[in-house]
């Protein structure tokens, strides 16, 4: 492995949304992008996503069933796919997140998948972070950072990732590192497309609310809405994280509700909570760039343009993939390991110091 100059790294990630794993190529040093390669996905079959949904909330120690296999084949069937690359990036499928109190639970064995792939493997991101006090997420911040620059963004802006849950990075990009007092914070705002993705999957038997089309038939239960948003947590100052089903209170809340303003009302609480979040920026933003699948609901969207003040646009707009982000970002947090630089800060997970994560696997 070279000492320094660029790596050609593959990352790979399969979020909470439960949808399959997205993988990406990035030629970095580890400090800059020097340029973005190729992206594939492998979608979970009905089986897989069954399979992965009864391990969820469940720790190593627990009966995993299937689940270890689908993350390890789907994984290794993607990545399989890719030439070229001299590391990876592997973030595994959280089971189970509990910062403050058991720890976090990333399933997927790296060394295995090293040797299957003949590459190195760098993986578990989180633990070093939450076994030095910090919330062991989020983690793509300083990739945001990186993003930031490669934009070439002069002023304060944020990145907000809906994926399963929400996270907002707010970015200086006039500081030299990512780590350097002042230039991120970042946090996780609350539920974002996992309780509207389950509250399909129940009612519909389907897995999202394609388009926002049933939310923007729908109405929004203010009732509803005001009662989500005295949940403690949103008064709790940065930095901050959540398992994917700290909120399954949203969907309680939901319960009566006719379908249509159920998704209507889930929505707004996913964009509120971001309002909220926005309130900890040290800073307002000049634009907000969304990625994840959020991003593709314009219902979502549009409450997001109206409760955050200011442009709310997909990453697309920069030339981002909104799609592939996350996986990019642990492309380039591998690189980061390999050389030595910290993959997390106290401004991002609230850790007491900068922490270089992750563990290195060789085939």
């Amino acid at each position: 492995m070279k000492k320094s100059g660029s790596i050609m790294a593959l990352g790979a990630m399969s979020g909470t949304s439960l949808d399959g794993v997205d993988a990406a190529m990035l030629l970095t040093d580890g400090v800059e992008i020097q340029s973005f390669g190729t992206t594939d996905y492998r979608p979970y079959s009905a089986e897989e996503v069954t399979a992965l949904r009864a391990a969820l909330g469940k720790w190593p120690e627990d009966d995993l069933g299937q689940a270890p296999e689908v993350t390890h084949s789907a994984h290794l069937d993607l990545l399989s796919r890719f030439e070229g690359a001299e590391v990876v990036g592997f973030h595994g499928q959280t089971l189970a997140h509990d910062p403050q109190g058991r720890g976090t639970h990333q399933m997927g064995d790296g060394a295995s998948l090293s040797r299957s792939l003949g590459v190195p493997v760098v993986w578990d991101f989180r633990s070093k972070d939450v076994a030095s006090g910090g919330e062991g997420a989020p983690l793509a911040p300083f990739f945001h950072f990186a993003c930031a620059r490669w934009i070439g963004a002069d002023a304060p802006m944020c990145f907000l990732n809906l994926g399963g849950v929400g996270n907002l990075t707010w970015i200086d990009p006039t500081k030299s590192a990512p780590e350097e007092e002042g230039a991120l914070l970042a946090f996780d705002t609350g539920p974002a497309n996992a309780p509207l993705n389950d509250l399909m999957m129940r009612r519909r038997g389907l897995n999202c609310d394609r388009d926002g089309a049933l939310a923007a038939s729908g109405k929004v239960s203010e009732r509803a809405l005001g009662a989500f948003l005295k949940n403690a947590f949103f008064a709790k100052r940065p930095p901050k994280s959540l398992d994917r089903d700290d909120f399954n209170e949203a969907l309680s809340l939901t319960e009566t509700l006719e379908d249509a303003d159920a998704a209507a009302t889930l929505t707004a609480m996913s964009a509120a909570a971001v309002k909220q979040g926005m309130s900890f920026c040290p800073s307002p933003p000049d634009r907000v760039l969304v990625t994840g699948g959020g991003r593709l609901n314009p219902v979502m969207m549009q409450m997001l343009q109206e409760m955050l003040g200011c442009p709310v646009m997909p990453v697309e707009t920069v030339g981002l993939d909104g799609d592939m982000l996350e996986a990019q970002a642990f492309a380039y947090l591998a690189v980061r390991v390999l050389r030595g630089l910290p993959t997390s800060a106290p401004s991002t997970t609230g850790v007491g110091v900068p922490v270089v994560g992750g563990t290195v696997s060789m085939p």
